[in-house]
């Protein structure tokens, strides 16, 4: 795995919902390597360790990135403005699988697990249904980048105040009798993966998950980021930031 660390200056930056930003970096050589799935190690000011973001967005000689402040780091991240360099370390991790010939996929993303979707609905476009989730209308984001793409979108709350009444797994249900699918990717809260990854299997549908895990190294040096997985009917730790953040749903163990 090829990754580069340098100091990569900050095109622009938007708010994109309460505590959301979403910065375009200009990194040619990281971008051209850069798969979907997979994502940077950024260094905030002041502190040590590193904070892991999805990729959202991948062009020729950038890569867009959107998170939320959910302490101090990423709040020390969020300070960055347009035209500052940010401290990155990328691409790392393994991505997504992509196949040309699926007809069609369900994209599925719960909360800020949203923003990995992007890519993969840039790839397939309308072969695509992308399956957003939120607690409510407030936090909803992205919408109208994945309509951008082509694919198709459905939208959930947990209140029903924007889009479906509900939760991201009634839709897939739906569209899982319907038939169909070749593929189902997803990134989210655990309990949200763990029932998407039933509902494929019952339904033998191919399932990917991104795992989102604190992380300290981000390249399998520590442990900080195991998680318990099982291949060919044996169970081990694997890393999240070096065997992941996307696995095959079948061999996680929630």
């Amino acid at each position: 795995m090829m990754y580069t660390q340098n100091k990569f200056r900050i095109v622009s930056k938007k708010a994109i919902g309460r505590d959301i930003y979403s910065f375009e970096i200009h990194c040619p050589v990281v971008a051209q390597a850069a798969m979907p799935g997979q994502f940077v190690h950024i260094r905030a000011n002041g502190f040590t360790l590193r904070r892991p973001i999805s990729i959202a967005g991948i062009g020729e000689t950038t890569l867009r990135i959107v998170f939320e402040i959910r302490g101090e780091g990423t709040a020390e991240i969020a300070r960055l403005n347009e035209g500052d360099l940010i401290d990155m370390l990328a691409p790392l991790g393994h991505g997504f699988t992509l196949n040309e010939d699926f007809r069609k996929v369900v994209l599925i993303g719960g909360g800020i697990g949203t923003p990995p979707m992007l890519p993969l609905a840039k790839y397939y476009g309308e072969k695509a249904v992308a399956i957003s989730g939120f607690r409510n209308a407030s936090a909803v984001i992205l919408q109208e980048d994945f309509k951008k793409t082509g694919a198709e979108t459905i939208l959930c709350t947990d209140d029903g105040s924007m889009g479906i009444h509900g939760f991201v797994t009634e839709p897939l249900k739906e569209l899982a009798v319907k038939g169909g699918i070749d593929a189902v990717y997803a990134c989210g809260p655990m309990p949200m993966l763990k029932n998407i990854a039933a509902i494929c299997k019952e339904n033998g549908i191919y399932c990917e998950i991104s795992l989102e895990e604190r992380m300290a190294c981000g390249i399998g040096a520590c442990l900080g980021c195991a998680c318990r997985t099982i291949k060919n009917d044996e169970e081990y730790f694997a890393h999240v930031c070096k065997d992941g953040p996307v696995f095959k749903a079948e061999e996680v163990l929630f």
